[in-house]
């Protein structure tokens, strides 16, 4: 089975103008998620559009913020980078964001358990998904030419939504990786730690059957595979194969604590070796490196959907 997959049907959203500049439209969408759960809070997809006001037919890239709320901030800096080249952007709000967690959810954290971390990952790959339909309902969006970029755990939700959906034909992951394993035990991040529920054993004697997993999923496909846990498939290295030969551009802090480098490496390497671009910093403080980074996306987009000769909105 192929765990992100859901009904898709006409999406009825809400879009509400809260901004407007002499270049782009800021507006609040909300819309159903396909994939509802027990809490009422999950259960509405939350996102803020970038609109650029001169664009036909403009590129879209959905930008994916990372654990907590802060770095929705970062989000919104790209997104007027991106917008102000003809780029539309949708901030998507996970389930991981205080707008989207329940109370009773938000006051064990870090802790989740391993049902709660696969069910938010689930979620979040679907509304990705789900953006994509909607944006395909938007005459000013080129549906073909549609992109992810994600932060952090934003970065994970888009490689493996990006892995699972054709139509998302670019990805720009920031200080993220692949291999679970190594991510949890080689991370200096305690809360990483914290929120893991298996001792380091167990969890080695559980990915000890992860490289015949991915063999099998290499020559039978996603959907024909059981993994022995369900963490195989919240781990970027399952989907890795599917990014081969794809647009993919990876930003990341040479000093990052959070997400070990061996592990940026490993995803690095199973995507075939795609643009990579290391900043001095940690996983915090690479943003201080921000008018380069956007910079970087700005022209890794803009070249990926052959817009180097338009003008700015």
């Amino acid at each position: 089975m192929n765990p992100y997959s859901y009904e898709s049907g006409q999406l009825h959203s809400h879009l509400h103008l809260k901004q407007t500049t002499s270049k782009w439209l800021r507006y609040e969408v909300d819309f159903p998620t396909a994939h509802p759960t027990q809490y009422k809070e999950n259960n509405t997809v939350l996102g803020e559009y970038f609109q650029p006001r001169h664009a036909d037919k403009a590129p879209l890239a959905v930008i994916v913020h990372g654990w907590g709320d802060r770095s929705t901030i970062l989000c919104r800096f790209l997104a007027r980078t991106l917008v102000k080249k003809g780029i539309a952007c949708f901030i998507l709000y996970l389930v991981f964001h205080s707008r989207r967690m329940p109370e009773v959810v938000r006051n064990r954290l870090p802790v989740l358990t391993p049902e709660e971390w696969f069910e938010g990952y689930q979620i979040s790959v679907i509304d990705v998904r789900q953006v994509v339909d909607w944006a395909s309902d938007r005459p000013e969006i080129n549906g073909g030419q549609i992109a992810v970029v994600g932060i952090s755990l934003g970065g994970h939700v888009s490689a493996i939504a990006m892995g699972v959906d054709e139509r998302i034909g670019a990805g720009v992951f920031l200080v993220s990786g692949g291999n679970a394993e190594k991510i949890t035990w080689l991370s200096r991040n305690e809360a990483i730690r914290k929120g893991h529920t298996c001792t380091e054993a167990e969890c080695h004697r559980i990915h000890s059957h992860y490289p015949q997993y991915l063999a099998e999923v290499a020559e039978k496909g996603l959907e024909n595979v059981t993994p022995v846990k369900e963490c195989f498939w919240t781990d970027t290295l399952t989907f890795a194969p599917y990014l081969r030969k794809r647009p993919i551009l990876m930003i990341n802090a040479l000093w990052d604590k959070a997400i070990p480098k061996e592990a940026t490496l490993d995803f690095w390497e199973a995507c075939e070796k795609p643009a990579i671009k290391w900043f001095p910093g940690t996983h915090a403080t690479v943003w201080l490196w921000y008018p380069l980074i956007g910079r970087k996306i700005a022209g890794f987009l803009t070249s990926t959907f052959g817009m180097q000769g338009q003008r700015s909105a």
